[in-house]
């Protein structure tokens, strides 16, 4: 079983191009031409934690975007999956598909987790600040599920 080693602010973020919800390629690259990107990681579509962060994050897009920020979801679910999730929670953001969790295992936060007893392995819900120069400008690793969105809009805030 691998631990995780997360990537921190001042490292590159990987360069990624996943298909989103729609089956549309999505560049992180060409998103960055435009705002700083928040690339947040959950394990699994329409489950309730990741309902609640998603729904969150749908609620503030207005105001991350009049932070210069634009969110992308990534978890290891099928394109369909995805599609669902967005649908049945009016998702307002790309959700991206990372099947294999090759930009999970970029970012070095895919590992041994372990939950109600079961050992496997697994995205860690962590979420990260991609600044337009494609360096991480911050690593957002602690919050609850219902927290995060306030997390990131107070960071966003202050710097």
């Amino acid at each position: 079983m691998k631990t995780i080693n997360p990537l921190q602010a001042g490292d590159t973020a990987p360069a990624f191009s996943l298909q989103n919800q729609n089956d549309e390629t999505i560049v992180l690259a060409e998103l960055l031409k435009e705002q700083q990107v928040l690339v947040y990681f959950y394990p699994k579509a329409s489950t309730p934690g990741c309902t609640v962060q998603a729904e969150n994050l749908r609620d503030e897009k207005a105001e991350l975007a009049k932070l210069n920020t634009r969110v992308v979801g990534i978890s290891p679910d099928p394109i369909k999956r995805l599609k669902n999730f967005e649908t049945k929670k009016e998702l307002n953001f790309d959700l991206l598909a990372d099947e294999d969790h090759a930009i999970a295992d970029a970012f070095g936060i895919w590992g041994y987790k372990k939950f109600m007893g079961k050992e496997y392995e697994g995205i860690h819900r962590i979420s990260f600040l991609v600044g337009q120069d494609g360096k991480i400008k911050h690593v957002f690793d602690k919050f609850k599920t219902k927290d995060h969105h306030q997390v990131v809009l107070d960071y966003l805030a202050q710097n």
